[in-house]
């Protein structure tokens, strides 16, 4: 049973910031409001992770070791990737599920 009342820290990694930062930057060429709302979105996303993380479904590809990684989406086409270790939360990644990121996977 998880444990609701335990709070995590959330450490996002350099790397994601950058990731995410392209793609917004990507979108701005088309919508500077849609741009924003994705940054908006990514900084919420992983607000929420602060509270069971867990809850959040496993990354699940062959290339990756089994049950390391666990993601959440952001907005319609992006995925946060995440581990936790004890009490903090590291968000590692920020990819565009449109494109193949098994690239990002196999580092």
């Amino acid at each position: 049973m998880q444990d609701v009342d335990r709070v995590y820290e959330v450490k996002i990694a350099d790397t994601a910031w950058f990731q995410m930062m392209e793609h917004a930057r990507f979108l701005a060429n088309v919508s500077e409001e849609a741009a924003n709302r994705l940054v908006d979105e990514f900084v919420a996303a992983c607000g929420t992770l602060s509270a069971m993380p867990d809850r959040c479904p496993w990354l699940a590809h062959d290339a990756m070791p089994f049950q390391r990684y666990r993601k959440r989406f952001i907005g319609k086409y992006h995925l946060a990737l995440f581990e936790i270790r004890e009490s903090t939360v590291y968000v590692s990644a920020v990819v565009d599920c449109r494109r193949d990121y098994a690239w990002l996977l196999l580092k």
